[in-house]
């Protein structure tokens, strides 16, 4: 037989090893395990300062909280000041976020005022807003604590902006912005300390009647008296003088 004439049998290809899949994380994954881990350490240290206060809180009581070691901890944060200012920032930041979108929401300057007042009273009942109220930004060091500060600034001045509006728009009763807001950011922010959860009510149930208690007020409309006028200091004695002359 000619051998020119037999056919070439093909080669059967070699077969591959299947790639390994490997146990490690992709760097997107890690950063976002490594997050959510720090966020976990923020919220266990709230907790616990809300139960125990700042002072009374080791970064030991944190670690046993989450069932690690205290050396693990240091992976995530510096100290238990930093934990405290992440802590307390939280709170302001989602206190503005919330502030914000009721703002864009729409609606008159009332339906914005109540839209607002229950993102304060829902924040204040949570890990981070309790935090904000009941150790506050006393204990943060500077230059954090002016920043802080400012971020407290920005949520009276929205509420004032909101009951000057519903003043000029004829939905709230004449009254000074400035009082009217430090009267209302007070009213809530109290709730953050003596709120428990696991109470006889809800989160939801709480925000609701407080709000609807500071809008609608404790008397019945047809007993509420009759508002006093509103009588100027009388000018010292030199300067009614001055303005004789």
């Amino acid at each position: 037989m000619n051998q020119k004439a037999v056919a070439k049998t093909p080669k059967t290809p070699k077969k591959t090893a299947s790639a390994v899949a490997s146990p490690w994380a992709t760097a997107p994954d890690r950063e976002q395990q490594r997050e959510a881990k720090r966020n976990a350490v923020l919220q266990a240290a709230a907790q616990l300062f809300n139960e125990r206060g700042f002072h009374a809180t080791s970064l030991d009581d944190i670690a046993a909280r989450l069932n690690v070691t205290k050396p693990t901890l240091y992976y995530y944060v510096k100290n238990k000041d930093e934990i405290l200012l992440q802590c307390v920032s939280q709170g302001l930041q989602m206190t503005l976020e919330g502030i914000e979108a009721s703002r864009q929401a729409g609606g008159n300057a009332v339906d914005q005022l109540r839209a607002c007042m229950q993102v304060y009273a829902d924040i204040v009942m949570q890990p981070f807003g309790m935090c904000l109220i009941r150790v506050g930004d006393e204990e943060v060091p500077e230059p954090s604590r002016t920043e802080l500060r400012r971020m407290k600034s920005e949520i009276d001045h929205a509420f004032r902006r909101l009951v000057a509006q519903g003043v000029q728009e004829g939905s709230l009763a004449p009254c000074d912005p400035k009082m009217s807001a430090f009267m209302i950011a007070g009213a809530l922010s109290w709730i953050g300390r003596w709120y428990q959860p696991g109470g006889e009510y809800t989160p939801e149930q709480v925000a609701q009647q407080c709000i609807a208690t500071l809008c609608d007020g404790v008397l019945r409309r047809s007993e509420l008296p009759k508002a006093a006028p509103v009588k100027r200091r009388a000018a010292p004695a030199a300067a009614r003088k001055a303005s004789k002359k």
